[in-house]
């Protein structure tokens, strides 16, 4: 795809976006239709985008180690959370244990994948999902809610049990299985799913105008941009060595190389607030994030496309 074709495309989710933020400040949509809009993106459009690209489609065993990639991302970034707040109070290394990990895919990075990079893409995207979803679903809370009450403990059983209500989670492995056991899903079923997932990339980036929200004192602007610093750090370091080290097919690598630039996890702020660590300051975070994230991807697709 050529540098005008990719711009062209990237400047499309972002004016989607604009839209969405525009529709709310002028009373189109309220606060209290996010969730709604949140529930059909996670519920219906996402779920049936990942079916319909996963479909009939062959999946090598070795590339099952993406799952892996993404849980390691996640594990990487709460040990680098415990490692720069090592001397602040629980309160401080909590939030950032919550605030640092996990990757929005699924609502923001998987609607890029799905324009840029096709059906192989998205295998790439809902196998490191897989991965991911152990940390932002539960992992990174259980965390913590251990650092936070020291009372706490880690619960794989409480982890698995939000992994398994997770509907797009659910998806995954029942695709993922179907492939790796060559059983084909009929023609009318894709068709079906493939009519409702093509909105997904609207209603996502729709639905992320819509709860764009930035707010926070200054005496909390060190640690907002001291978090959203050691992110991207990072995660052009990921990148660097998803694309020019793994032994991988070279559309995997480029997939990858947008994946490690997916913003913070789009659960944090929900998470922040059930554990009273300032929902406020996280959901500026994982706003700003949200912007970083369009600039790395738009330069990352230019450059590994």
């Amino acid at each position: 795809m050529g540098v005008a074709a990719t711009l062209t495309k990237a400047f499309c989710f972002i004016g989607i976006i604009l839209l969405g933020i525009t529709l709310r400040r002028i009373g189109f949509f309220r606060e209290e239709d996010f969730p709604l809009l949140s529930k059909i993106v996670l519920k219906i459009t996402l779920p049936a985008a990942i079916a319909a690209n996963f479909a009939n489609k062959e999946i090598d065993p070795g590339m099952l180690s993406l799952c892996l990639l993404g849980f390691l991302g996640g594990v990487l970034y709460i040990l680098l959370a415990f490692l720069l707040n090592a001397k602040n109070g629980r309160e401080k290394r909590a939030f950032a244990v919550m605030n640092l990990p996990s990757y929005n895919i699924g609502n923001f990075t998987l609607p890029f994948v799905q324009s840029f990079l096709g059906p192989t893409g998205v295998i790439v995207t809902s196998l490191f999902d897989a991965g991911n979803a152990v940390i932002g679903l539960g992992g990174s809370y259980s965390i913590a809610d251990l650092v936070l009450n020291g009372g706490g403990h880690f619960s794989p059983k409480k982890i698995l049990k939000k992994l398994f209500c997770s509907l797009p989670f659910d998806v995954y492995l029942l695709m993922t299985l179907l492939s790796l056991s060559h059983i084909h899903v009929p023609a009318a079923l894709c068709d079906f799913a493939s009519l409702i997932g093509s909105g997904n990339a609207f209603l996502a980036m729709l639905m992320i105008g819509v709860g764009f929200h930035i707010s926070g004192g200054g005496e909390k602007t060190a640690l907002l941009i001291r978090l959203i610093a050691v992110r991207y750090a990072v995660a052009l370091l990921l990148s660097l060595g998803f694309y020019f080290l793994l032994p991988f097919a070279r559309e995997v690598r480029q997939t990858l190389c947008i994946l490690a630039f997916a913003p913070i996890g789009s659960t944090a702020p929900a998470f922040s607030s059930e554990l009273k660590l300032d929902p406020g300051l996280s959901s500026a975070i994982n706003s700003i994030s949200m912007l970083c994230s369009i600039l790395c991807i738009v330069c990352a697709l230019l450059l590994v496309l």
